[in-house]
């Protein structure tokens, strides 16, 4: 099986605890997903992530073909990182590690997302010409959302 890795990283000017309160609130996903995914929660979320936590959403990631997608919150430590893994959906395994740091301008974000796909090693060449791109954009789409809704944070030069 081949795994692929994604890492993305982003410095956000807001502290550690607002940095926090939104990622850790699982009711904000939707916000800062491409709508091109059309992501539908489908399970009750509370405010707030705990280890063990299980997200079901349906998304529509390639020609808007649905995917019923199953996540675990497996590890969580306040303010530092967490971590969302796959149990059932579109890869066959899905690591996404989400890491925190207080900086002197802000938050600096780092995702490492480490994934495989079904079919291995027949679908290869789908991850270097659709799979990786689409994985890339939802970061690139992320990045514009969160630059925009802290974009009060942003000290613009004179």
């Amino acid at each position: 099986m081949k795994i692929f890795t994604l890492k993305a990283k982003q410095i956000i000017p807001i502290s550690i605890d607002e940095a926090w309160d939104f990622f850790s609130n699982p009711n904000n996903l939707p916000k800062i997903t491409p709508p091109w995914l059309n992501l539908k929660i489908t399970s009750e979320l509370p405010d707030k992530m705990y280890e063990g936590m299980i997200i079901t959403y349906k998304v529509y990631p390639v020609l808007g073909i649905p995917s019923n997608w199953v996540t675990e919150i497996t590890t969580v430590k306040e303010k530092s990182f967490f971590i969302d893994e796959q149990r059932f959906g579109p890869y066959k395994f899905w690591h996404h590690q989400h890491h925190f740091k207080e900086t002197k301008d802000g938050v600096e974000m780092e995702d490492i997302v480490n994934y495989a796909l079904p079919f291995d090693p027949f679908s290869r060449p789908l991850s270097n010409i659709l799979v990786g791109k689409k994985v890339k954009e939802i970061f690139e789409f992320r990045k514009g959302i969160l630059k925009n809704t802290f974009s009060n944070h942003y000290i613009l030069p004179d």
